[in-house]
């Protein structure tokens, strides 16, 4: 699972329903029936006013004119029946129906432009989102790997959250990242970009983690010198190595939430470094040497990185999603089936069903061989 998309919306008018449609044509038939049928001193004519104006709601300007046309066509019929065509009255209520129908007709067209736009800015802005994150195999060397993005429920917003991954230059082991950066919209994007890009082109040569991190940061400082807004712009990271051959992994913190190591015999670990590295873009500003650390990471434990849009998902009660808690009675499972698992259980933890900021997830497992 690598993106949830956004799924394409279409105009309102195609997704029109049956149901839908029947609103405004019971509404006009109602009226019209029981206009006829009142008393002389009583004219329900007004009412009808309501259909083209309900149909503009969920419907284009097409079906809202036809609706608008079919109202003056029972004004029409009411007016014949009860007086005359020429009946001051009616007149009067045929052209204000007809005025009225032109302009919620020209308001569902500007509303339907807009969706258009809001749809080509959403295309655009889901398919930049697609690009700097490049889909993760499902194995990279021994290990399985599924990755998962969660958008979040603003309209056209895309974050800043990154995820990647790449075989060290010996082939005997793979280089994972993951991140968030400061912000969201373009600019966020813009600089997700930046930090993908630096990953992926130093990744395979750097000989040693804090040798990567370091190339990270300095390719992140120098966007943010170009920029002037040092300090108001960074990214936190998390950044690792896991050899192919030994049981373990090496992790350098730039401020990101700890990864989560779901044991094999049960349980889930938070994998809290000693001496974290600032988020990349403030090491001129706390400056401190990139240290690497190093924890166990058996056959068959999985690994699970993951951004703060997680943690910070509340319920309708202001709770956060509790996903160490959560992870734990999750041990054993695959990657994708995990993660498949935890996007359910996070939706529906979420208040509404959506989240307040992106959230992406990488689950690690190392599979057991014997």
């Amino acid at each position: 699972m690598e993106l949830r998309p956004s799924h394409a919306r279409h105009h309102r008018s195609a997704k029109v329903s049956h149901a839908q449609l029947a609103v405004p044509y019971a509404l006009i038939a109602l009226v019209t029936v029981v206009d006829v049928l009142a008393p002389p001193d009583v004219h329900l004519g007004p009412f009808l006013v309501a259909a083209p104006a309900v149909t503009a709601s969920f419907a284009g300007p097409w079906m809202t004119a036809f609706v608008g046309l079919v109202a003056v066509l029972a004004q029409v019929m009411v007016a014949m029946a009860r007086t005359s065509l020429t009946d001051l009255n009616h007149t009067f209520q045929i052209i204000a129906l007809v005025m009225i129908s032109v302009f919620v007709t020209f308001f569902a067209h500007l509303r339907e432009v807009h969706e258009r736009e809001v749809m080509q800015l959403r295309s655009v802005a889901e398919t930049a989102q697609e690009v700097v994150l490049r889909p993760l195999p499902d194995r990279i060397g021994p290990l399985s790997v599924a990755s998962v993005y969660l958008a979040a429920a603003a309209e056209a917003q895309i974050g800043g959250d990154l995820y990647a991954a790449a075989r060290t230059a010996t082939g005997k082991g793979t280089r994972l990242i993951i991140g968030d950066v400061r912000g969201k919209g373009l600019e966020a994007v813009g600089d997700a970009a930046l930090v993908l890009g630096a990953f992926r082109a130093s990744a395979h040569q750097e000989a040693g983690l804090p040798g990567l991190v370091n190339y990270l940061e300095a390719a992140v400082t120098t966007d943010l010198d170009g920029a002037g807004d040092q300090g108001e712009s960074f990214v936190t990271a998390a950044v690792l190595e896991i050899p192919d051959a030994e049981p373990v992994l090496h992790l350098v913190s730039c401020g990101h939430p700890p990864p989560l190591l779901v044991l094999r015999a049960g349980g889930a670990v938070q994998l809290e470094v000693s001496r974290p590295a600032p988020p990349l873009g403030l090491a001129g500003l706390a400056a401190s040497a990139v240290t690497a650390q190093t924890f166990a990471f058996a056959e068959g434990d999985l690994l699970l990185l993951y951004t703060d849009g997680v943690l910070e998902a509340r319920d309708g009660a202001g709770t956060f999603y509790p996903l160490a808690e959560r992870v734990t009675a999750w041990s054993g499972l695959p990657p994708q089936v995990l993660l498949d698992r935890a996007c359910a259980d996070l939706l529906a933890h979420a208040a509404g069903n959506t989240l307040d900021d992106d959230a992406a997830m990488v689950a690690i497992g190392r599979p057991v061989t014997s």
